[in-house]
């Protein structure tokens, strides 16, 4: 009997350093842990995410607020308030901050591209445009961001380049002159490039391709980020680890920037995570609007625990991992591809409870089982 209740008490105590412990606790053992925020979290104006943010997450990154769009809306004007406030959060609760992003054909202000009479500009005046962007973002955050995701989603998921403004006017040296701008306005900043559906044989093969381009020329490149917007059956996990494995054999770390799971069935003709996808509204599209059954909610838990032990083996690969967004409330993906639906891809339900999945993880990467 004594024997048994010892045991028990153990338990109960094994289970209470559980609870006690967040992810950056165990998983910062070996790699940053993040976590994106919106504007009104990295103000300090959401009580219940700052919490979550401090017991769990060493990293942040903002998920709008330091995107071309926001900086500099019209051309010389920049506007820093709401990016000097994630600076200001990240600092005051022991966050590393990362910058996203420089250069991204989605999110980037009209006049970018065009001269005041409505026509493309030329080569040179968009390289002029450009460089000055980054420069003025990357000298103003200088030693206060720890890297920043320089190019993003410039490769097409057949290994081509992706054909936009960035693309067709400068042509594919635009990545290489971007890289080398942000080195110069910061030589300290880590640098990468971060796309989607890194899974994707020809997309991962013209990434390590690119990489590989640039440090021939010299060229700063310190990690390829893997967005990670997966759901329940897709990417193939196999794929997915093997692209680790991948991008690390080209000298660069991994990370993992931008992970969240959808749950919801996809609308025909979905295509991994092309902003500019915008399909029909459907009630059969949005099965749960108030609650995730649980058998449904298992198999979220089961492919997040999978997605984590890739990530607990290839730990020496990689150097963090970032959540997209902090509650199911606030994710992009409520509204993405589709409009107005219910999704459950975080690891904290829209009232910033937590999810049972984060002890699991949390016992997983010690190693228990």
């Amino acid at each position: 009997m004594k024997r048994l209740m010892i045991a028990a008490l153990a338990a109960l105590l094994q289970a209470a350093s559980l609870h006690a412990q967040g992810l950056k606790d165990v998983i910062g053992k070996d790699m940053l842990i993040g976590v994106a925020l919106n504007k009104w979290q990295s103000s300090g104006g959401v009580p219940e995410a700052t919490a979550i943010v401090r017991k769990h997450f060493n990293s942040v990154v903002a998920e709008n607020c330091m995107k071309s769009e926001n900086l500099q809306p019209r051309e010389g004007k920049f506007y820093f308030g709401a990016a000097d406030s994630l600076v200001a959060f990240a600092r005051d609760n022991n966050q590393t901050l990362t910058g996203h992003c420089l250069v991204w054909h989605s999110q980037v202000p009209r006049w970018f591209f065009k001269d005041k009479a409505g026509r493309t500009v030329t080569r040179d005046v968009l390289v002029g445009r450009m460089r000055r962007h980054i420069k003025k973002v990357v000298g103003h955050f200088k030693g206060k961001v720890r890297g920043w995701d320089v190019v993003n989603e410039a490769i097409e998921d057949d290994g081509s380049f992706r054909k936009s403004p960035f693309y067709s006017i400068i042509g594919e040296d635009f990545i290489e002159i971007a890289f080398r701008a942000a080195h110069e306005a910061d030589p300290g900043a880590e640098l990468y490039y971060n796309d989607y559906s890194l899974s994707n044989p020809a997309k991962r093969d013209a990434i390590c391709r690119l990489v590989r381009r640039l440090k021939s020329k010299g060229v700063r490149i310190d990690a390829v980020g893997m967005q990670s917007h997966n759901g329940l059956d897709y990417p193939d996990l196999s794929a997915y680890e093997a692209s680790i494995d991948s991008f690390a054999a080209c000298g660069v770390k991994v990370m993992v920037t931008e992970l969240d799971l959808n749950v919801l069935p996809s609308p025909k003709g979905f295509s991994g995570a092309r902003i500019e996808q915008d399909f029909e509204y459907h009630k059969r599209l949005n099965p749960y609007p108030e609650a995730l059954p649980d058998s449904i909610y298992r198999k979220f838990e089961q492919r997040y625990l999978e997605l984590f032990s890739i990530y607990r083996r290839h730990r020496h690969q990689m150097s963090r991992i970032t959540l997209w967004g902090i509650s199911d409330r606030d994710s992009w993906l409520n509204d993405f591809p589709v409009h107005g639906r219910t999704n459950y891809p975080l690891f904290f339900d829209r009232n910033y409870a937590e999810k049972p999945v984060v002890s699991k993880i949390i016992e997983l990467w010690e190693g228990r089982d």
